[in-house]
């Protein structure tokens, strides 16, 4: 049966968070699509994985006989990530925007799962493996914005996910989710709430779109 990996990485809970708001909303979808399917799921505000180290990333290259001690616990925890990432049918990620970027627990995952030689490389162990990323963000950083060259989050993503990890990569963006809490922002609240009202939308689209093209591939 078909597999999800979920990952949130705001540090708001569900009722205060765009991002997981919108995660929710797919997996649900997902899980109602897929009774009997398997969700793996990592919160990394409540329980972040640890940021590398020298011996996490030097293990990763060390032959497995010569590994020290510290070397083999580190790179046990990776290995648990990069497998949940290979067993992975879609990838549902949330990426709050936080100072221009993503969340320093979603780059510690990354960098954990991203191994030269299995999951990047010449023939990444998770290539086309659809994802679906939702980057959720306070303002606006789309083209033709003011602040379009502060997005450092899809680009980045897009470097990490699809470039490196060769990951079938698409992006929800629900945008301007400060302007119900930021009196300067005001004017832009029905924006919001058409942003908010798209996302949603677009949540449960791209996870019912999964199990169509989930469900063709098992036929073929």
């Amino acid at each position: 049966m078909a597999t999800l990996l979920h990952i949130d990485s705001s540090v708001f809970p569900a009722g205060a968070s765009a991002s997981r708001a919108v995660t929710a909303v797919f997996r649900r979808t997902w899980e109602e699509q897929h009774p009997e399917g398997t969700v793996i799921y990592r919160d990394l505000a409540a329980a972040p994985v640890p940021h590398i180290t020298a011996d996490a990333w030097s293990a990763g290259y060390a032959d497995p006989s010569e590994r020290t001690a510290r070397q083999s616990t580190a790179f046990a925890a990776r290995l648990e990530l990069i497998e949940e990432l290979e067993r992975a049918d879609a990838i549902l990620i949330g990426a709050p925007m936080y100072n221009y970027t993503v969340p320093s627990t979603l780059k510690a995952w990354l960098d954990s799962v991203l191994l030269l030689g299995r999951t990047a490389g010449e023939s990444p162990s998770a290539q086309g493996t659809p994802a679906v990323v939702v980057a959720s963000r306070g303002g606006s950083y789309a083209p033709g914005t003011p602040r379009e060259n502060f997005e450092f989050v899809q680009n980045y993503l897009e470097a990490v996910l699809r470039s490196t990890l060769g990951l079938d990569l698409e992006f929800i963006v629900p945008e301007l989710t400060m302007a119900p809490r930021n009196p300067a922002m005001s004017e832009l609240t029905l924006l919001f709430e058409a942003s908010r009202e798209r996302a949603h939308t677009d949540a449960v689209t791209k996870a019912k779109e999964l199990t169509e093209r989930l469900t063709a591939d098992d036929g073929k």
